[in-house]
């Protein structure tokens, strides 16, 4: 009892004075403003599920949104840091498709001749490379940006110009293909899921993270005499993540591979076709890992290094972090080659989904990737935002693409209705931010 009364969060009057669901809140210390996009995710799968006859909320189509969030997710936790910073990056898409097609050149046409087209470092070399170019873009436009003064809005409306020119000059606009069979891991599909096994493994380990995070952070709140949640909440967000985590995992498995695809993986091991078919689940997706790992790393930098805490504290006040020593122009520089590095991931997942590089990739992504981040609640005046509701973010402006295609709504009409969320998303976060001043 005397833990419980010790690890309160708030004071007693204004704890006594509470309602119970605010109360619940502040013990929890969940975020309302993250709970409150979840609660609209919510309404739109169920809305398009009712729409689309039953067709949005069914393992096969979750299972695919997961896997088109993820170039968008992936890219997005670095916009974020951008618009932190009061900074902004529209060649982010073009990036991508330069990214992308030098990847599937370096595998297709250059590789092959020095050490063979299925080489096992072929997928290892050409995401290298991919990676190593877009920090020289990220680095060249942040250069720009710090040293020359130029608003990154004109540097990065230009970078979208030209690296797409650039992206078709690499080819003359053919489309290269196909990629290596290893580097099309990354894509997803039946070769780039985990299985059943692997995914409850995995899903498992998540759960075993997140309580002892929880763990760790009482005992780091203890160690330094700040309030504690109470036990009843830290069990509640415990069981709560495993539950979701494990959910997740369930719907995963749920969907399984096409009877063609299963017939030949039956035939090339041997393994007898039964009467009733071979159910054979794909688990998760290796792109929805590689965006997960992605988003854990970059809460990691953005939360618990300096490079992150400098760069909200730009944010907040350029002039002042200025004159407290930090090196804004290098942050900057940074923050962009750390853009570039992340479009080029997403563009090796793009490329490898689609077994080819083609002169359209990323082609509007820029906007999407923006449009995430702020309806994940970064604010475009700096100082404020978060990687998860960014996340957040891009699965809420898929799941309404998704959800649209379904419901076979035209393609004027999609643009007309991402574009309206867009602008009442920063209506909204103006509202909120005005009230809580």
């Amino acid at each position: 009892m005397a833990e419980m009364v010790k690890s309160t969060t708030s004071s007693g009057p204004r704890t006594a004075d509470a309602s119970p669901v605010t109360r619940f809140f502040r013990a929890t210390e969940i975020d309302t403003r993250l709970l409150g996009m979840i609660g609209a995710l919510v309404i739109i799968w169920i809305g398009f599920h009712i729409i689309t006859g039953g067709l949005f909320l069914t393992p096969r189509n979750l299972w695919n949104l997961s896997v088109q969030t993820t170039d968008i997710a992936i890219m997005t936790t670095g916009m974020v840091l951008i618009i932190v910073t009061r900074n902004i990056d529209l060649s982010v898409g073009s990036v991508l498709g330069l990214c992308g097609m030098i990847m599937g050149v370096t595998q297709a046409k250059i590789l092959p001749e020095y050490i063979g087209f299925d080489s096992p470092f072929t997928w290892v070399i050409t995401l290298l490379i991919g990676i190593i170019a877009g920090a020289l873009i990220g680095t060249f436009q942040g250069m720009i940006i710090a040293f020359l003064n130029v608003p990154s809005f004109i540097v990065t409306l230009g970078g979208l110009l030209v690296w797409r020119g650039a992206t078709w000059l690499v080819t003359s606009g053919q489309t290269v293909a196909p990629m290596d069979q290893t580097f099309r891991i990354m894509g997803g599909g039946a070769e780039g899921s985990i299985g059943a096994t692997w995914s409850w493994v995995v899903g498992i380990a998540a759960c075993l993270f997140v309580i002892a995070s929880i763990i760790g952070s009482r005992h780091q709140r203890r160690r330094f005499g700040f309030p504690r949640r109470p036990l009843w909440a830290e069990y509640f967000l415990a069981i709560l993540s495993c539950f979701l985590i494990l959910g997740a995992v369930s719907i995963a498995n749920s969907y399984y591979w096409p009877i063609n695809i299963a017939k030949k993986y039956a035939e090339t091991n041997n393994i007898p076709w039964p009467e009733t078919g071979l159910d054979i689940p794909y688990g998760i997706a290796v792109p929805v890992l590689i965006a997960i790992v992605v988003g854990i790393i970059m809460t990691f930098i953005a939360t618990r290094l300096r490079f992150g805490r400098y760069v909200f504290a730009i944010g907040g006040n350029p002039e002042a972090a200025e004159l407290a020593g930090i090196k804004t122009r290098w942050v900057t520089v940074r923050i962009f080659a750390l853009m570039g590095i992340l479009a080029a991931i997403a563009a090796a997942i793009s490329t490898a989904r689609l077994n080819a590089a083609t002169n359209s990739q990323g082609t509007l992504d820029e906007l999407y990737t923006i449009a995430a981040a702020v309806i994940g609640g970064t604010s475009l005046a700096g100082g404020t935002g978060t990687i998860a509701g960014a996340m957040l973010g891009a699965l809420v402006m898929q799941s309404l693409q998704s959800g649209m295609v379904l419901a076979h709504v035209d393609t004027p009409l999609q643009s007309v209705v991402v574009g309206t969320v867009l602008v009442v998303a920063v209506w909204l976060d103006t509202v909120y931010r005005a009230r809580a001043k």
